[in-house]
């Protein structure tokens, strides 16, 4: 029996001046873990007159991750924090009861030409901490903890696995691990992973049971614990995952909830611009009007 549950093909989606691979949601499937949303950035060639411009924008209710494997962003929010954030490093942002953020290609970087390519993801957070103060954390590159075995390089950029913690403050347990290879290597990890678990395939390929798989897609297993896979030779693949929540979670826009309440009052203090400010910035993106409401 196949422990392939499902496969989610990357989907083209605009998100302002910038079109991004869309993986999660998925109709069929809303969440892995306490995953919610995760989109591929790039990767993109950027003129000199071509720049990343996501305006001040709101989210309640999770974290987001960052992570860059070229390029560069500035990253500015309400909490005051404005940070620059390249490859190997993670921009962790908890947004709790509200916070609002920017995302631009940086001002030294406008008038060149560049390339941009990473991953940015949600993790939803508990429903005892989904209404928590907001905060912000940079990790660098040399907090997240890198290991090699049998020619198969690892990285936990996230949670907890294989004995190991990331510096990230995550609120629930999870992992988001990157497996790199430079040959042919049949991967067991199982024994390692828990909860929910999904493979993203960014190069390369994988096999399973006979099947092959190609990059831009997401595997579901249908037991964590089984999780065995062969790589081939420059592959590399992303694992993420963990416990999910015993309560479903609403999606509208950039909010995710527990409850269509807390979206419907996050909608109004959009609406009537109650959220508090980027510093440094004058515009906003406006509410969409006609955004479905999304359950799990």
């Amino acid at each position: 029996m196949s422990n392939i549950k499902l496969i989610i093909e990357e989907r083209p989606s605009n998100i302002g001046n910038f079109m991004v691979g869309r993986l999660l949601p998925f109709r069929e499937k809303r969440m892995v873990g306490p995953f919610c949303f995760i989109d591929h950035m790039g990767p993109a060639k950027l003129s000199d007159h071509e720049n990343l411009d996501v305006g001040p924008h709101p989210h309640i209710g999770l974290s987001t991750l960052t992570y860059l494997f070229e390029g560069s962003v500035m990253h500015k929010d309400s909490l005051g924090t404005a940070i620059e954030i390249k490859p190997n490093q993670v921009n962790w942002m908890t947004a709790g009861n509200g916070i609002v953020h920017s995302e631009r290609t940086p001002e030294y970087l406008r008038h060149s030409d560049k390339n941009l390519h990473g991953l940015q993801i949600w993790v939803a957070l508990p429903k005892e901490l989904e209404e928590m103060s907001p905060n912000f954390a940079h990790i660098t590159e040399e907090e997240i903890p890198t290991w090699e075995n049998n020619g198969v390089s690892f990285k936990l950029i996230a949670g907890e696995a294989f004995g190991k913690k990331s510096a990230v403050p995550v609120y629930s347990p999870l992992y988001f691990l990157e497996i790199k290879t430079t040959k042919a290597t049949t991967i067991n990890i199982g024994d390692d992973l828990f909860g929910e678990s999904a493979l993203y395939i960014l190069e390369g390929s994988i096999s399973s049971e006979v099947h092959r798989y190609e990059p831009k897609h997401i595997l579901i297993a249908n037991d964590s614990k089984l999780c065995s896979f062969e790589m081939a030779e420059n592959t590399t693949v992303y694992i993420f995952g963990g416990e999910p929540f015993p309560e479903e979670r609403y999606i509208y826009w950039n909010f995710v909830a527990s409850t269509k309440e807390l979206i419907e009052d996050a909608k109004t203090r959009w609406i009537e611009q109650s959220f508090p400010k980027v510093p440094g910035e004058t515009t906003f993106v406006p509410l969409p009007q006609a955004h479905p409401l999304k359950n799990k």
